[in-house]
């Protein structure tokens, strides 16, 4: 849904005082908010059509390093700005934060007032462009996970970020004794959430000692990734204001599971109608559906990189941990890395298992539309089913292992570039590089405790 607050709404509240600071962000590479806080007042009388930020926060790592390598922008270019447009539609309450309001801006070149094509949001308005020029609307869900910890941020930055304190003792899954122990957290998320006019479902606890999930209500692609950022950030600040801190990291720990971010899609018609439904058909998966589940195995390793950007985010993909090692599909199924949910009704959807909790929900949601799309127009064949236990299967598909390698299938993809442009793809391959560049000069505990006195 869109955001909970109109322009005469805002006015309204400005004008008794409830509000009294408008937060205009834009999605940076990494799916984090990032922008500027506005005296209400002069974001109504000015800002609310248009206002600027450096053209460096779409090209840069974690850290907000000045990359080079990029063609958008460097230091010989000066490192100038971009427009960042409000999209009005997204306006809404931040009720954990007194007399604040916060907009999502679509990011614009300076000069031609065009959308920078590799902004997050613009990828994925792209995609969605082409579904509907063929008459469907994606519908999206993530499910969200993360770990959460005794700690505080300010705590655990002191001390390194080593060994942190989940805040339960034991796996938590749908535990409800344990999970009422962190309602302190929790409540105030789901309410926040609620309160911000985002369509929280539930929490539950997760697999593993102190993972949570947070579950969103499905919408349109779009709406869907504008959900998950705000999130994921309202989660870092709600945790932070309890003392609390928490992480979205792939895989914290070699012993702990990994944190993923599920993706559910389906298609609709323009007039509402699932499209991925023929109840005549084998588990009511149309051929429409077919083919654009054949169109994500057909491209699985290529769209990795949009699903597990960084060095970290291979290490979750183990056997045993509800995580996938292979892209391949399977009803109902788990352990597979598609897995097609709802058969037999209207809801019938497929579940895309790979992502981490650490992905960028526009260039994921994007990369998916992508591949699926390639299915449909080629009306590629969908591979059989797999059944069993896919931790044991031979000879099918995997994962990519690693960054390398998922970076390689990227960079070798004649579909991504046909459907993002070479633009963007090389910006992001640039991106996948540059990660892989910069751990590898890291020296890491691993190595030092290991070698400090044997080697």
């Amino acid at each position: 849904m869109p955001g909970n607050l109109s322009f005469d709404d805002l006015k309204k509240r400005v004008a008794d005082g409830s509000i009294d600071t408008v937060l205009a962000c834009l999605v940076d590479m990494q799916g984090r908010l990032m922008g500027k806080r506005f005296h209400a007042q002069f974001f109504l009388d000015s800002a609310w059509k248009e206002t600027h930020a450096c053209n460096y926060l779409l090209a840069t790592d974690l850290e907000m390093n000045t990359v080079d390598g990029y063609a958008s922008t460097s230091w010989k270019s000066g490192y100038g700005d971009y427009t960042m447009k409000p999209d009005m539609a997204t306006l809404r309450l931040v009720p954990w934060l007194e007399g604040t309001a916060l907009v999502l801006c679509d990011v614009l070149d300076h000069a031609t007032h065009g959308e920078v094509p590799h902004s997050p949001r613009a990828v994925l308005k792209k995609q969605v462009a082409r579904l509907e020029a063929i008459g469907l609307t994606p519908m999206m869900a993530t499910e969200l996970e993360f770990f959460l910890f005794e700690e505080s941020f300010e705590d655990m930055r002191t001390r390194g970020y080593r060994a942190p304190t989940p805040i339960s003792p034991y796996n938590e899954d749908y535990h409800i004794f344990q999970t009422t122990k962190e309602e302190g957290v929790m409540r105030a998320i789901r309410n926040g959430l609620f309160g911000a006019g985002i369509p929280v479902e539930n929490s539950k606890g997760e697999a593993d000692a102190g993972q949570e999930e947070i579950n969103v209500h499905y919408s349109d692609a779009l709406d869907t990734a504008d959900n998950h950022v705000f999130t994921k950030n309202a989660c870092k600040e709600i945790a932070w204001q309890q003392g609390r801190a928490l992480t979205f990291l792939a895989k914290w720990g070699a012993e702990a599971a990994g944190s993923s971010s599920h993706v559910h899609m389906s298609l609709w018609t323009k007039d509402g109608k699932p499209a991925f439904y023929d109840k005549d058909a084998k588990y009511a998966m149309s051929e429409l559906m077919c083919q654009y589940m054949a169109g994500l195995l057909a491209h699985a390793s290529e769209i990795t990189w949009f699903l597990a950007p960084y060095v970290n985010s291979y290490k979750r993909f183990a056997e045993g941990t509800f995580a996938p090692t292979t892209a391949i599909w399977s009803k109902d199924n788990r352990t597979a890395g598609y897995r097609v949910c709802g058969d037999g009704t209207k809801s019938v959807r497929m579940e895309c298992r790979v992502g981490g909790s650490d992905l960028n929900p526009y260039l994921a949601m994007a990369a998916l539309i992508a591949a699926g799309l390639d299915g449909i127009e080629k009306k590629l064949e969908m591979e059989p089913e797999f059944t069993g236990d896919a931790y044991q299967a031979q000879n099918e598909r995997s994962v990519p292992r690693n960054l390398r390698a998922a970076t390689e299938a990227m960079r070798g993809s004649n579909m991504l570039r046909k459907a993002l442009g070479d633009d963007v793809m090389d910006h992001y391959i640039r991106a996948a590089e540059w990660e892989q560049q910069d751990f590898d000069k890291a020296v890491t505990d691993y190595e030092v405790a290991r070698g400090f006195e044997r080697a």
